[in-house]
Parts: C-alpha cells; sequence; structure tokens
C-alpha cells in the first residue's frame, strides 16, 4: 500500500464524485471508495465529469456502510470544518498528509473520510476515525465542496511524498546569460552612453558607470535578453545615424 484510501460517505451528486475523481488523478492517488451514493452507482454523470480519471471510478469500491469501508483500515482520518464535540487530535491537511505518509511507509494501511456535500460527516461516522482533519477556512463560510476539499487534501499528499519545486524560473527555451555575455553587454552599452555623452561631468563617470554593472549584475539575464538588449542600442544607434 503506497498511499491513503480516499472514502466518499454518501456522496450525493455524481458531478462531484467525478470532480472529486478527477482531483484525486491530478496528485497521483486512484484508490477511491464510495459509500452509499445517494443516486445509486455506476453514475454516469460522475463518469462525464471525471474527463480523463474515469479509471477511478471503474475501480472505486462499493460499500454499503463507513464500517465496511473501513474494514481494512488501521488509521482513519475524517475532514470537517465544524467541532463535533468528539474528543480527537486534529490536524491541518498539510500534517495529516505527513502523518498519514508516515503510517503507510510503517506498513498501515491509512483512509481519508469525505462527507457529503449538503452537511458533511455525521458524528457517527467521525467517531470511526482516529484524528481529523480541519481546514483553515473563512469561520463565517466554512463548507467546502465536496471535490475541493479532495482537492486540497490531496494536493497535501503530493507535497508530503513527492519533491516539489517550490520556484523556478522557465527560461521558454533559452538559458541564463553567462558572465561573459553579460560583461559584452555593458561594454556596448557603455561605449555607446560615452559616445552620446551620457557619463557627464566627467568626474562622475566612474560612479555612474559602477551603478550601470549592478544593474547589470541584479538582473537576472537570459541570453535572449543580452541579444534583445543589444539588438535595441544597435537600432538606436542607426536610427540617430539616419536622423542626421
Amino acid at each position: 500500500m503506497t498511499q491513503p484510501d480516499f472514502v466518499l460517505v454518501r456522496p450525493q451528486m455524481g458531478e462531484n464524485i467525478g470532480a472529486a475523481a478527477r482531483a484525486m488523478w491530478n496528485f497521483g492517488l486512484d484508490r477511491m471508495a464510495v459509500v452509499a451514493p445517494r443516486d445509486g452507482w455506476p453514475n454516469p454523470r460522475a463518469v462525464a465529469m471525471a474527463s480523463g480519471a474515469g479509471r477511478l471510478l471503474d475501480e472505486a469500491r462499493l460499500h454499503e456502510t463507513t464500517a465496511d469501508a473501513l474494514a481494512d483500515v488501521q488509521f482513519v482520518f475524517a475532514t470537517t470544518a465544524r467541532s463535533r464535540d468528539l474528543t480527537k487530535e486534529v490536524y491541518a491537511p498539510e500534517a495529516a498528509m505527513a502523518e498519514a505518509a508516515r503510517r503507510i511507509a510503517a506498513g498501515e494501511r491509512v483512509a481519508v473520510l469525505f462527507g457529503p456535500e449538503r452537511a458533511g460527516l455525521e458524528n457517527e461516522d467521525i467517531a470511526k476515525a482516529n484524528a481529523i482533519i480541519s481546514v483553515p477556512v473563512n469561520p463565517d463560510f466554512p463548507s467546502l465542496n465536496l471535490a475541493q476539499c479532495v482537492l486540497l487534501t490531496a494536493y497535501e499528499w503530493r507535497r508530503a511524498t513527492s519533491e516539489v519545486t517550490l520556484q523556478e524560473t522557465a527560461l521558454a527555451g533559452t538559458e541564463t546569460a553567462n558572465g561573459i555575455e553579460i560583461e559584452k553587454l555593458a561594454e556596448h552599452y557603455e561605449d555607446r552612453l560615452e559616445t552620446a555623452g551620457f557619463f557627464f561631468p566627467p568626474e562622475k563617470a566612474d560612479g555612474m558607470k559602477l551603478v550601470l554593472r549592478n544593474l547589470w549584475s541584479r538582473m537576472p539575464l537570459t541570453r535572449a535578453d543580452v541579444q534583445m538588449l543589444h539588438g535595441v542600442l544597435r537600432q538606436m544607434v542607426r536610427w540617430k545615424e539616419r536622423g542626421d
């Protein structure tokens, strides 16, 4: 077992089941269980909404009760936005999925319960859980759509179990400019600005050139950027010469 089971308890709309399947598959999860769906099973509206994730619906396990769905599970999380007056450990989604990953790596089977759209999980379902996942939502509007809750939890699972790049620069087919390319660009601008009389008065020229060099070094230039800036300056010089 390499991932948690996502158990949809008494879901009401086929569209939401399909959207939940799609959200799961977005993040590499495909172990879905469905407990007593209101409109029966299989559900053509779920299939239509699932788009490319229809396989999850084909392989989803159908159960009559929550207890049946959890029969082989060692640890259960229940998702709920409200306090249910039950003493439970409460996890944020990030911490919950990190704990799920730890338990699964140790050989346990873990499940996450998601309640029906109208009112969420009932206390009798939450009582079967070992811990609660509580999303820090707006207290004045705490209700999450079923598929939204599945998506959020699946995303945190992905973060907990995969190497996630937090920031990168998309170079769009080019490469970062190297030192010699930046140096040649700086020289080009200094030469042309010198000819144009930009570095005035003379006693401030060295300081102005230093500021300009520092500007180039602070800019994360690509080779395409450097080529364009060379081209801009050349065209400006040609335009000036034609004007003369």
